[in-house]
């Protein structure tokens, strides 16, 4: 039951932030946006060390000098997996105009919520892969350890689901339509932990590459997207402030709660 909510937080964390279209009447200003994709990113880079990078390489410490070698063949592909996903997903980025991947006919509304929806799956494998060893006894990994993933990874889809749903609102969705569609945008990562779980309970020696590979994917949406978005225009330094702030707030969640 623990591991089932744990899953669930970060899916919670969208879906309260899709809720913003109910009491905003408008869209978040540029500087808000910053805040939120700075600290988003900040939070990502943390969760990836101390959460999953570290664990990865402590659970392969027989191997010696080569203990590096699991996570990093992990971070490499999930670095691929993201980018070929992001090369073929067709997905719009709200504020620009040009489609990503494929070109497709796709809504525009159905493309932003694609976007949001590539962010989400490597954090639902990440979630997945350190409940993971919570299950497969993986001594290095700890339920409250877990939960402070689940927990970093939800604060910072809080802001994903507002700066989803909000431009849906103002492009003619209705409140419960564009709730719905920014909380959507959440659901593969439940979906993404659940896999990941699967795979490491049937061959346990993968979850250090799905450790690897959910950190991997996660920073490929950090530099690909959401430091760029953070420093277009004037006052790139407040989404800096920000990530310094997410990196800060999750490193303590991690060590304190561990």
């Amino acid at each position: 039951m623990e591991i089932l909510v744990g899953v669930l937080i970060p899916f919670i964390g969208t879906g309260a932030g899709a809720a913003c279209v109910f009491f905003l009447k408008k869209e978040m200003g540029p500087n808000i946006q910053r805040v939120f994709l700075g600290f988003a990113a900040g939070v990502m880079v943390a969760a990836s060390v101390w959460s999953l990078l570290i664990p990865a390489m402590e659970m392969c410490e027989d191997m010696g000098k080569l203990a590096f070698l699991p996570a990093l063949v992990g971070f490499l592909l999930g670095i691929g997996f993201l980018l070929l996903m992001d090369s073929v997903i067709p997905h719009l980025h709200v504020g620009d105009e040009k489609p990503e991947g494929v070109p497709s006919k796709l809504k525009r509304s159905t493309m932003l919520m694609l976007a949001v929806t590539l962010h989400n799956l490597p954090e639902g494998a990440a979630c997945g892969a350190i409940f993971a060893g919570i299950l497969t006894g993986e001594g290095t990994v700890t339920m409250a350890g877990a939960v402070a993933l689940s927990i970093g990874i939800a604060i910072q889809n809080f802001p994903e689901g507002a700066i989803l749903s909000l431009p849906l609102r103002s492009e003619g969705k209705s409140k419960l339509q564009a709730f719905g569609m920014g909380a959507l945008s959440g659901i593969v990562e439940p979906v993404g932990a659940l896999i990941a779980i699967g795979l490491a309970s049937v061959v346990t020696p993968v979850l250090p590459y799905l450790l690897a590979f959910a950190a991997g994917a996660m920073i490929y949406v950090v530099v690909e997207e959401l430091i760029p978005e953070a420093s277009e225009g004037s006052h790139s330094n407040i989404g800096t402030i920000a990530f310094a702030l997410g990196f800060a707030v999750m490193m303590v969640l991690d060590i304190a709660l561990a």
